[in-house]
Parts: C-alpha cells; sequence; structure tokens
C-alpha cells in the first residue's frame, strides 16, 4: 500500500492506536499529521516517522476546547485521509458517571470528528477523492456494563460513519470506521485486569496489539480498499461470531 503525495490527519496520533496508524501511514508514503495535547509525545512520535524516513509534522490540539476542533481542521491545511482516533473513555455503572463526563464524552467522540468531517470533506470532494476512517468499538454494537456512555458516544459515530459514505460516497468520498476489540493502549491502562477478562471472552481469547487495529485502519484508507464504503469493520478477535 502506498499513500505517496497523500497527506494523512491522525487526530489522537501522540499514543496508543493513533500512534501506530501513524507511523504506518508514515512508512507508506504518507505526509503525516500527528496531533494531540502533549506536544514532547507529538515530537517523539515525528521524530520516529522521520528516522524511518517518513514526513511529519505535530500539531498540537486540544479537541475538548472549544473550537478546538475548527482550529485544528485550518491548521492542517488540505487532507486526502482524516482518521478520526482520538476519544475519551468514560467508564462505570451509568448511575456513578458524572453528567459533565457524559457531554464530554459526546462532545470529544461526536461533535469533533464532526467538525472535522464538515470542515475538510468539501476540499475532498472538490478533489474528487479521499478517504475518513472512524475508529469505534465492539461495545457500539451491544451491551457491556460499565460502558454505557462510551458506547453510546460510538455508536453514534457509527451512524455518522453511514451517513457520511451516503453523502460522500458519489463524490469520490469514502467513509468507513474500525471497530476494536479489547486492545492494549495507555487509554485501557485503567481497566486493570479487566482487559484480561474482557478479552478472555473472544474466541482468540487474547486482547489486541494497536500495531493490529492500526493496519486495519490503513487498509481502509488505501485504494487496496477502493470499493469498501460505509462499512463498520470489527477488528475483535471474533467477538461479532458469537
Amino acid at each position: 500500500m502506498s499513500f505517496e503525495g497523500k497527506t494523512v490527519l491522525v487526530t489522537g496520533g501522540t499514543s496508543g492506536i493513533g500512534r501506530a496508524a501513524a507511523g504506518q501511514f508514515g512508512s507508506a508514503g504518507a505526509q503525516v499529521i500527528v496531533t494531540g495535547r502533549d506536544q514532547t509525545r507529538g515530537r517523539e512520535v515525528v521524530d520516529t516517522i522521520e528516522s524511518g524516513g517518513g514526513q511529519a509534522r505535530f500539531i498540537a490540539a486540544d479537541l475538548a476546547a472549544p473550537g478546538g476542533a475548527q482550529q485544528l481542521a485550518q491548521a492542517a491545511g488540505q487532507v486526502d485521509v482524516l482518521v478520526n482516533n482520538a476519544g475519551v473513555f468514560p467508564f462505570g455503572p451509568s448511575h456513578e458517571i458524572a453528567i459533565d463526563d457524559v457531554k464530554a464524552a459526546l462532545d470529544f467522540n461526536v461533535v469533533a470528528p464532526f467538525t472535522l468531517v464538515a470542515a475538510l470533506v468539501p476540499g475532498m470532494v472538490q478533489r474528487g477523492s479521499g478517504a475518513i476512517v472512524n475508529v469505534s468499538t465492539m461495545v457500539a454494537s451491544f451491551g457491556l456494563p460499565g460502558m454505557s456512555a462510551y458506547g453510546a458516544s460510538k455508536a453514534a459515530l457509527e451512524l455518522l460513519t453511514k451517513a457520511w459514505a451516503a453523502e460522500y460516497g458519489p463524490a469520490g468520498v469514502r467513509v468507513n470506521a474500525v471497530a476494536p476489540g479489547p486492545t492494549r493502549t495507555p487509554g485501557t491502562e485503567p481497566m486493570g485486569d479487566g482487559i484480561d477478562q474482557l478479552a478472555a471472552t473472544l474466541p482468540l481469547g487474547r486482547a489486541a496489539d494497536a500495531q493490529e487495529i492500526a493496519s486495519t485502519i490503513v487498509f481502509l484508507a488505501s485504494d487496496e480498499a477502493s470499493f469498501v464504503n460505509g462499512a463498520i469493520l470489527p477488528v475483535d478477535g471474533g467477538r461479532v461470531a458469537v
């Protein structure tokens, strides 16, 4: 897969799945725009990509801040591939989750991607090509105790994936999503042993590595997936089958 001559924007690209995806896009020849709140980690990701012969730059962005997503879109400029990876993960019983945390999950996981797509997709439409990959979760499609707010926000993102695919597919812009199962990242560390317990319910019986999810993201964004549009691709170790 080659992304030569293409600019790829990866939100939440300083750690976990986003960092892995940024690295893979860089290795495939893309000009990678890495975003996140931590400039030190962002610089580390850029240095890693450039040391491997790739091209990258970092844009500090706080998608939770008012106007943060719009400012990121303006700073990024022309983008050929958008990966909406950044997210927040409010865990716990619904009656124990603060309403402010629920609102934050919706703002970060739904409103921010919506804002970025609204800002960047017109340029893709004008050029007649582009790809958007949204990062969802397997718990967007079934109920799991402790993940109501997170799952609901990602279920909304999956509906947006289908709506955008229908809206912009005719103009040559493909929109798809990945729905990972339990994956070892800094973001899932607060789950502790819970991630192993969840992984044990999967047919493959283990948690994913971030690189495995990233490979699927890169595939969906590539020309090899040129006839894939509006898909929610499970990357969940077979959980979808049971």
